[in-house]
């Protein structure tokens, strides 16, 4: 009997022993059909290729940074994220917190000193300079500010009469310019520090005085940031070689550019001061920035040392960071009084 379809007999069809077979297709099939995870698998690999190029380029490049400047970018970034954290928070959300941060500085920067010149033969008595840098530093916050003066005046007797005390006990044969030498470098350590980190919290306890403190902070940075990267990138003519070799007028370019854009956008956004009030904010930090600078550079330079210590890796010590900022307190209270009121 046939099948309905004309077929062979009982249903069987003909297998054509020239018709190609299905396996080899199976066989040939595309991969990624086979194992859906492949193309991920590749994705990541070149992912992970891609990574391992940019750190490489970015080693290589944070090298001949560190052989051209001494310093290691990425610590030198990941320690002043952390700084500027801590510093934003303190402003932002609790300013009497801030009170903290700058008597940490203020007596890290001491301790900096005190070693520096030691080092160097001068004879700068610690524990005195800590109690009178302490008192002096409160007293920016927590007295009126006409008192800041008496207490500066109290804080330099104390240090210096306490070192003419501590020579006469001594008996030790010391000259006189020797001594007199000590006296003067006792009163400029409090001066120096102490001093100026309480000028900044005299900024800090006026009405809007978080945003005018952490306005010239950026100022003072955003030049700083300038500098670095104009004169890594395009310096050749030596600012002053004498004093530090590596700032060139390319350098300090830069940061004019930096420090007049960041006082413009300040004054548009955060201190509500006319335009020309932030560029003025700009070029007055950038100046008092600058000298702070140079006049670190200049202790440095004379004491015979490259940074005032290595507690911050990328950056030295923390007067190498505060030097630029803590001459900058008078000018930005100079300026609080001038620009306040035309605010709005």
């Amino acid at each position: 009997m046939t099948d309905a379809s004309g077929g062979a007999p009982g249903g069987d069809i003909p297998v054509d022993p020239d018709a190609p077979s299905l396996a080899p297709r199976r066989a040939n099939a595309d991969p990624a059909r086979q194992d859906p995870l492949a193309h991920v698998r590749a994705a990541r690999s070149e992912f992970e290729h891609q990574v391992a190029h940019a750190r490489a380029e970015f080693e290589e490049a944070n090298e001949r940074i560190k052989q051209r400047t001494g310093r290691d970018l990425i610590l030198a970034i990941l320690i002043s994220l952390a700084i500027g954290a801590i510093l934003l928070a303190s402003l932002l959300f609790f300013k009497e917190a801030f009170i903290v941060f700058a008597l940490a500085a203020s007596t890290l920067g001491v301790v900096e000193l005190h070693r520096a010149l030691t080092g160097a033969g001068r004879r700068v008595d610690l524990v005195p300079q800590l109690i009178a840098g302490s008192a002096l530093v409160l007293s920016g916050f927590f007295l009126e500010p006409w008192l800041l003066w008496v207490t500066i005046f109290v804080s330099v007797a104390f240090v210096a009469i306490w070192r003419m005390i501590g020579q006469m006990a001594a008996d030790d044969g010391r000259t006189y310019g020797d001594v007199l030498g000590d006296v003067l470098v006792a009163g400029l350590v409090q001066l120096y520090v102490p001093f100026f980190a309480a000028v900044c919290l005299v900024l800090l306890r006026q009405e809007g005085g978080q945003w005018w403190v952490l306005g010239f902070i950026i100022v003072a940075v955003a030049s700083d940031t300038g500098a670095y990267v104009a004169g890594l990138s395009f310096g050749k003519h030596p600012m002053a070689p004498r004093i530090s070799p590596k700032k060139t007028w390319e350098g300090f370019a830069g940061a004019v550019v930096a420090a007049v854009v960041a006082g413009i956008l300040l004054a548009m956004f955060m201190l509500d001061v006319p335009i020309w009030a932030g560029v003025l904010f700009g070029l007055l930090i950038l100046t008092t920035a600058t000298l702070g600078d140079l006049g670190e550079s200049m202790i440095k330079r004379d004491i015979g040392i490259k940074d005032m210590s290595s507690w911050l890796p990328g950056h030295g010590g923390v007067l190498d960071r505060l030097d630029s900022i803590l001459p900058s307190t008078t000018a930005a209270l100079a300026l609080y009084y001038l620009l306040t009121p035309l605010a709005g």
